[in-house]
């Protein structure tokens, strides 16, 4: 099993952090809408990366990074989020997704709730969240449900690629 270490991404590596992330995330926009468009926007990325609350990492497996993750801890509630997740595409298929989840739930044994959310288009993201790491589906975003508080717009004011129609998670720790 691998050896999963956190590497607290700090201001000066945030651009190769948002590159890395994209390069996790663009390939599943490619494939379902045939445009080449990093995603999620480096603003949207740096929004999270500066949230409250918020603990942005690098993974390490074995002292090679081979993914990241943002964090938004809330230390009065204990309800957490996880803003972002990613495993770099090389590193996909040896298990280390789960393998750095279970890392991150040690690393914060006091959560309560867990809550994330992730495109309907993003099978593997939805299989993983469910039958791996036991999240339930708790809220479907659309155009007849819009999230105000997440509704992502690029430049053109128009939504990101994959930020209108998601799906919102939730793990009860308590369970």
């Amino acid at each position: 099993m691998s050896d999963i270490v956190f590497e607290k991404v700090t201001s000066g590596e945030f651009p190769l952090f948002a590159k890395k992330l994209q390069e996790a995330f663009s390939p599943a926009v490619k494939e379902k809408f045939g445009i080449n468009e990093p995603v999620p926007s480096v603003e949207d990325i740096e929004h999270s990366f500066k949230a409250e609350g918020a603990e942005t990492y690098f993974i390490l497996s074995n002292g090679i990074r081979v993914g990241g993750a943002v964090l938004r801890i809330n230390k009065k509630t204990n309800r957490n989020c996880l803003e972002l997740f990613f495993i770099s595409p090389e590193n996909h298929g040896r298990g280390l997704g789960l393998v750095a989840w279970r890392a991150i739930e040690a690393k914060y044994p006091k959560t309560v709730v867990w809550e994330t959310i992730t495109p309907y288009f993003e099978q593997r993201n939805i299989h993983f969240y469910v039958n791996k790491c036991g999240f339930r589906i708790v809220e479907f975003f659309n155009e007849r449900h819009i999230d105000k508080n997440i509704h992502r717009r690029n430049q053109s004011n128009k939504p990101e690629i994959g930020t209108d129609v998601y799906f919102r998670f939730e793990k009860d720790m308590c369970k």
